[in-house]
């Protein structure tokens, strides 16, 4: 089990963020870079944060032709930024199988000597179709554990269906230049330090995640 056993964390009661994003071949280049830097001023905003800092483990995934953990799950403290490649197809089921492999070998559950996790909360980037069998893995994910996923259609070639199978929480982001990237990780961390602010002072209470910024739409 990788909880960083050991340390004053395995005591608390943390917050798991995921971020799973597309790295295939059309977020190469300037796409993939903006990422790159997103996760980093992500990482830089949530360390600012004390309640974050207490609270918030973070892990990357990526998937282009297949899926892999780049960053476990990791205290902001220690969190290492994942090294960003984009090539391949769309292996967005494999993505989703990982997922609930991490989520089963890192996230906590309450136990006689252990404190459990809050639920885990992913945030899934998508620029194209998936090229895989995604049906079955989502299928599997959603009856794993409780959850809560935002998923984010990037640009024109977003397939937003698949998406709405998964969560019914669904954003679009219909730029894909490093200006509409930098906007986006600035609403996930809002929303995360909105999420720490929450299950800080009302012990897990329903969180009211910040309405999405311009160019960033909700889908119906």
């Amino acid at each position: 089990m990788n909880h960083q056993k050991g340390t004053a964390m395995d005591d608390t009661k943390r917050l798991p963020i995921y971020l799973v994003v597309d790295a295939s071949g059309g977020m190469h280049g300037e796409k993939i870079e903006s990422v790159r830097q997103g996760i980093r001023s992500l990482l830089a905003d949530l360390r600012g944060d004390p309640r974050a800092m207490a609270t918030v483990w973070l892990s990357v995934i990526t998937f282009g032709s297949s899926a892999r953990q780049n960053s476990p799950l990791s205290s902001l403290g220690l969190f290492r930024e994942p090294d960003l490649d984009a090539d391949g197809a769309v292996a967005m089921g494999e993505a989703l199988g990982l997922l609930k492999e991490c989520i089963e070998r890192e996230a906590r559950e309450n136990s006689t000597n252990r404190v459990g996790d809050w639920k885990p909360f992913v945030f899934l980037m998508s620029f194209r179709q998936p090229q895989d069998s995604w049906e079955t893995a989502a299928e599997a994910l959603m009856s794993f554990r409780p959850m809560n996923i935002i998923a984010c259609a990037i640009g024109p070639y977003a397939d937003e269906m698949p998406l709405k199978r998964i969560t019914p929480f669904v954003v679009r982001m219909e730029e894909v230049q490093p200006d509409a990237f930098k906007s986006f990780f600035a609403w996930v961390s809002a929303s995360i330090r909105a999420m720490t602010a929450g299950v800080n002072a009302r012990g897990g209470a329903a969180v009211s995640i910040p309405q999405p910024p311009s160019g960033i739409s909700i889908v119906s």
